[in-house]
């Protein structure tokens, strides 16, 4: 079901959504830390990393951020007309606990704002928390900003 403006506005506050677990495997991590040539011994060294703090290699912060996407694209409501939607920014994310290689993952979303600022033109604020499978904290929380865009009227 595709939702309207008025629909999704009326939704604010409400938990709209949580997609599945996605595994966080060490081989993502060894591949993300590749790609931002980010190859901290916590991240890439389970040798290293037993003896850390952590106990054994974590994922990225910024790994466990990006999943927020593919979360996305599982759990928050289609939007009536849109064409396409781009990444806006974050007015808020905090990394709360570390997420183990080998753990599950998946995302918790909540509409805090929906606004109209041009004709066929949204900002929607989402409230995201990613729950590690098992763990008693999230991994992170955030408001995630997405700029939506609708088909032209006919």
């Amino acid at each position: 079901m595709a939702y309207t403006l008025d629909q999704l506005a009326k939704m604010t506050g409400e938990r709209v959504g949580t997609s599945r677990w996605y595994p966080i495997s060490q081989e993502m991590i060894d591949k993300f830390a590749d790609v931002t040539d980010d190859h901290q011994y916590i991240h890439v060294d389970p040798v290293r990393a037993a003896g850390s703090p952590f106990g054994g290699t974590i994922a990225h912060g910024f790994l466990t951020l990006s999943m927020l996407s593919a979360m996305g694209y599982d759990a928050q409501p289609e939007i009536e007309g849109a064409a396409m939607g781009v990444n806006y920014g974050l007015n808020h994310l905090r990394f709360l606990a570390p997420v183990p290689a080998g753990s599950d993952i998946r995302g918790h979303f909540s509409v805090n704002t929906v606004e109209e600022r041009h004709p066929r033109e949204l900002t929607i604020t989402w409230g995201v928390e990613v729950e590690i499978k098992d763990q008693p904290k999230p991994a992170l929380i955030a408001e995630w900003l997405q700029r939506w865009y609708q088909e032209p009227t006919k």
